[in-house]
């Protein structure tokens, strides 16, 4: 019987349209604009000023802080203006626009196609790299890579738990990283795990991605200490106490981290960059990012230089359907919905999704029927309906004591009320305001 996680989840459908969709290079844009925020934490200061010519590759902002990391120059170019940004969240940042002019690399970068498994470096200088080489998390969350390597002392990892779950509805940029860049990938698993000094891995993949189970399961032999398990479809199987639950049975408490549980998350993706940073000295510059919808004459996975704006995505793959409704940078439970197509492309972006008017609406709202189901798709046994009285009525202490800010933000319960309530959208406020509230009394 395979694996899952035993409590709660949802079952939507899968819509893997691009499933087979071999990854495309997207050519290089006329330019780009590159925010200095593209991770959890703190955003990185900027070191070039206008009208300087960059390379590709070349570190334009660096890191502030421990929690931040470097951002680099996806394409060569003379820099035209530094100025604010509208990204995709709707709020303001700086970023660098950047002019292009060829494609001129920086020396150190190795472009060959040869695949490099032996590891010369050690998990200091891994660490280091993934720091210098601006890698986070790609599975969404874009938490600096070298922030979760880095265990504290007092601290023990004892297994590296590998993402390959993909859970969302349409995305399939995982999936197909998996079938074309396996071996790097499990190189980039090796190195992951020598940074954390463990001696196991376990990579968890649905079994919607047989074929990329099959894949990684022939190949792991080669790669002591790292197997391959074919998981249940369920969303959100790919949630970090979703995924220890499902894979070693280990509970995260409230309020806790992997890490507490003798274990880190990483995804394909991130492992994948790992072994470009570690073992070809590429940062990351550019990624993969799944372009679907029904309506699409050519949707698929195409390899995209950061600081693209989406409107040429959609150009790509065969231009805006006349019947779109609604566009989500990500997947269409936990993605978020953009109405400016000229927003950039950034390190999280895994995916973007064109739905049809007559799929994008949302239910008139009716009063909750008291039915449960939130409850029952919540897998972190959270009161959905409550969490959303509370937010709405300000009563943001009750909030908190309800363990507003475990929710993950999956969706899951806004999926199945069948009154098509907000409930997502109202524990988002609360969560917000909780967690102001906790860092404020932080200070005190």
């Amino acid at each position: 019987m395979l694996k899952t996680f035993p409590t709660g989840g949802v079952h939507p459908p899968e819509n893997k349209l691009t499933a087979d969709a071999t990854i495309e290079c997207l050519p290089v844009p006329q330019g780009v604009a590159i925010p200095v925020l593209q991770h959890i934490g703190s955003p990185s200061v900027v070191v070039v000023n206008k009208g300087d010519y960059v390379k590709t590759g070349q570190v334009i902002a660096q890191s502030k802080g421990f929690v931040s990391t470097n951002i680099h120059s996806s394409v060569s170019g003379k820099v035209n203006r530094i100025d604010s940004i509208i990204d995709a969240t709707g709020y303001k940042q700086t970023a660098v626009f950047i002019e292009t002019e060829g494609d001129e690399w920086i020396d150190t970068i190795k472009r060959d196609k040869d695949i490099i498994t032996e590891i010369k470096l050690s998990s200091d200088e891994i660490i280091r790299k993934c720091l210098e080489s601006g890698i986070v998390g790609l599975g969404g969350a874009t938490f600096p890579t070298h922030v979760k390597l880095t265990v504290p002392s007092g601290k023990k990892c004892d297994i590296l738990l590998v993402n390959g779950v993909e859970c969302e509805p349409y995305l399939t940029a995982d999936h197909r990283l998996m079938l074309e860049k396996g071996e790097e990938i499990l190189t980039g698993v090796e190195l992951l795990m020598k940074a954390l000094n463990v001696e196991r891995a376990m990579i968890g993949i649905e079994a919607n991605k047989q074929d990329a189970v099959s894949h990684l399961t022939r190949l792991a032999p080669l790669f002591p200490g790292i197997s391959v398990h074919a998981l249940k479809v369920k969303y959100p199987q790919g949630a970090e106490k979703q995924l220890i639950k499902a894979l070693i049975n280990r509970e995260v408490p409230s309020g806790r981290l992997p890490l507490d549980v003798g274990t880190v998350v990483q995804n394909v993706g991130t492992a994948f960059a790992v072994y470009e940073a570690v073992q070809k000295n590429k940062p990351l510059i550019e990624r993969v990012v799944t372009v679907t919808g029904r309506s699409l004459s050519k949707p698929g996975n195409y390899l995209v230089r950061i600081g693209t704006p989406v409107a040429r995505l959609i150009e790509a793959s065969g231009g805006l359907p006349e019947d779109t409704g609604k566009i989500i940078l990500g997947g269409p439970l936990m993605g978020k919905a953009i109405s400016n197509t000229e927003v950039p492309v950034t390190k999280g972006t895994s995916g973007i999704v064109l739905l049809p008017g007559n799929e994008s609406g949302r239910m008139e709202i009716s009063r909750c029927i008291r039915c449960a189901k939130c409850i029952e798709a919540c897998a972190l046994n959270l009161e959905a309906y409550l969490l959303m009285t509370l937010s709405e009525k300000g009563l943001f202490e009750r909030a908190e004591r309800e363990r507003i800010t475990d929710c993950m933000e999956c969706g899951s319960c806004s999926y199945t009320c069948p009154a098509g309530r907000p409930l997502l959208d109202y524990i988002r406020l609360g969560k917000t305001t909780v967690m102001k509230m906790v860092r404020e009394r932080a200070m005190k």
